[in-house]
């Protein structure tokens, strides 16, 4: 009987989306490292536009995991999420007295990672040995500068201090 191999990761992308990379950089901060279904409970509840264009990368992501691969929606995790810079579109606009506002319209090209879970060994309980502890933890030596600091600041507090408004 030969063992199936699951891939390491699945991937997906969307190019030259009309929009800021850094706008979307910050939605797909909030969805790296989690599940797929937190993933998407996540992106329904943000209010930015990234959200619906990650979400669609997402949702493509798990369908070639599910389609080529044979991996379940909640087996997999988002390994990598992140949105690069694609080419600007330069445009401009007319002002005053002759003169010209520039105007670019950024695009992005955002990439989702996925992978399956690592599947959860039994935990083995930790063996302790009567070494570990009976051993005392070692005493932290201060320095000498670190105690003249501070019997100058116990000094200062302990010092009394004038009150406003009084004249000597």
């Amino acid at each position: 009987m030969s063992s199936v191999e699951t891939p390491r990761e699945v991937r997906a992308e969307a190019k030259y989306v009309r929009m800021s990379p850094r706008k979307a950089r910050l939605v797909a901060e909030h969805i790296r490292g989690r599940s797929v279904p937190e993933a998407r409970a996540v992106l329904a509840f943000t209010s930015r536009e990234a959200a619906g264009a990650i979400g669609k990368v997402l949702h493509s992501a798990v369908s070639n995991a599910e389609a080529n691969h044979g991996l379940a929606e909640e087996r997999l995790y988002i390994k990598a999420a992140y949105v690069d810079g694609g080419p600007v579109l330069k445009r401009w606009r007319a002002r005053a007295r002759g003169r010209v506002a520039r105007i670019r319209k950024r695009t992005c090209h955002i990439t989702v990672l996925l992978a399956p879970v690592a599947q959860e060994a039994p935990a083995a309980e930790p063996q302790t040995t009567a070494v570990a502890e009976e051993t005392p933890k070692p005493k932290r030596k201060t320095s000498t500068a670190a105690k003249k600091t501070s019997t100058a600041a116990r000094k200062r507090k302990t010092a009394p201090t004038k009150k406003k408004g009084a004249t000597s």
